[in-house]
């Protein structure tokens, strides 16, 4: 993947219609004048994934007091997602990007390194889209652990 394919600040938001883990489909529309946080994340239910959106359960009050809606995307199954949410209490949508079609638009999906190998995967990222449906900020390659505050502290 080349730094060009990645979104940046200004950037319109590429929209986006995915199955929640209850099987409905959520658009990036249906927030229209709300800042959303959208995070991708390779698979539910492995440490590193848990830990990074029990951070955001636990965060989601101050992230809304930010007035912040947070929204998960991972290539999982809807029925993966349900049991990923109701093992960790999970209180914000989930969704299912099966063919990984939105996680390329918006540059989270292609080439990573892996321990040390080069191989195409699920690239964890963050992004704040404004009001107005720009790019706010786009993190690409996140650390799991901590991440939620360094957002907090971006927003603050």
């Amino acid at each position: 993947m080349t730094d060009s394919s990645r979104l940046t600040v200004g950037d319109n938001a590429p929209e986006f219609s995915l199955p929640d883990d209850t099987g409905n489909l959520v658009s990036l529309s249906d927030f229209a004048g709300r800042r959303v946080l959208v995070y991708f994340y390779p698979r539910a239910n492995t440490p590193g994934c848990t830990t990074e959106a029990c951070d955001f359960r636990d965060s989601l009050a101050q992230l809304n007091e930010q007035e912040v809606t947070v929204l998960g995307i991972s290539p999982d199954a809807p029925a993966k997602l349900a049991t990923f949410r109701a093992d960790h209490g999970l209180t914000f949508p989930l969704l299912s990007d099966a063919d990984k079609s939105v996680m390329t638009a918006w540059g989270a999906f292609g080439e990573k390194k892996n321990y040390g190998k080069v191989v195409q995967g699920v690239i964890r990222s963050t992004f704040l889209v404004e009001a107005d449906g720009t790019i706010g900020f786009a993190k690409y390659n996140v650390k799991a652990t901590g991440h939620v505050a360094r957002i907090l502290r971006d927003l603050g």
